[in-house]
């Protein structure tokens, strides 16, 4: 495993910390994270275009002219696709453009962005912010003692509200529960920051996206057989 130097929200030194070789220190699969930023990209479409066929269109009722005897190709409507106003042949039309994803290339991914961003350096652990009350001065002041520069990604618990409003008025700053941490938006900024807390575990990025069945559940289940 490799160590990191843990840092306080002043920027100094406040022991070491280990980043599991699973989540952060395997190969980059680039394909893969390729295929799984398309799909989230894709799955955020609305979807909601939509063009009118000639069957929508308002008018065209009646037949423009006699069907012969004009020396002009017939026609039935106005409100077809060659007529101005009409409708529009094979146009968009709402639907959806979510793909599946399997479980395991999101957590591969996911493994694949973190151990990028590890390998750059890109990876800070702080111990915990500690703020007593919102304040986006302090938050500012927290980001140049630890010499963040550039696009921040800050996990952030849902219980530590002072940290939250704190840093979501900086612009250069995005929040993100530990729950919610992804690929897209690991690769899209250029530093990563987690609390001693809230560091992913090798079990919270399993490749079969399962937790490991505790010994309770592993018991009920051999009496449930035995029974």
């Amino acid at each position: 495993m490799a160590e990191i130097t843990l840092k306080d929200r002043a920027g100094n030194d406040a022991g070491t910390v280990e980043l599991d070789d699973t989540v952060f220190g395997i190969e980059p699969n680039v394909p893969v994270m390729h295929q799984v930023v398309t799909a989230q990209l894709a799955r955020r479409r609305a979807g909601t275009h939509n063009t009118k066929t000639r069957a929508e269109v308002r008018g065209g009722g009646a037949k423009p002219y006699r069907q012969k005897g004009t020396g002009r190709a017939r026609q039935g409507s106005l409100r077809a696709p060659q007529f101005t106003g009409g409708g529009i042949a094979l146009g968009p039309k709402p639907r959806s453009y979510a793909q599946r994803t399997p479980k395991k290339m999101i957590k591969l991914a996911l493994r694949s962005a973190l151990s990028d961003r590890a390998s750059e350096g890109n990876v800070v652990v702080v111990d915990d912010w500690s703020f007593d009350s919102p304040r986006t001065r302090d938050a500012r002041a927290a980001l140049a003692a630890l010499g963040l520069e550039g696009r921040v990604l800050l996990v952030v618990d849902h219980a530590d509200a002072a940290t939250a409003l704190s840093f979501r008025n900086l612009p250069e700053v995005q929040l993100i529960a530990p729950g919610e941490l992804n690929a897209y938006d690991v690769l899209c900024n250029d530093w990563i920051v987690f609390t001693s807390a809230n560091l992913p575990s090798p079990d919270a990025t399993r490749e079969d996206g399962e937790a490991e069945p505790s010994s309770e559940a592993s018991e009920a289940s051999t009496e449930d057989e035995k029974s």
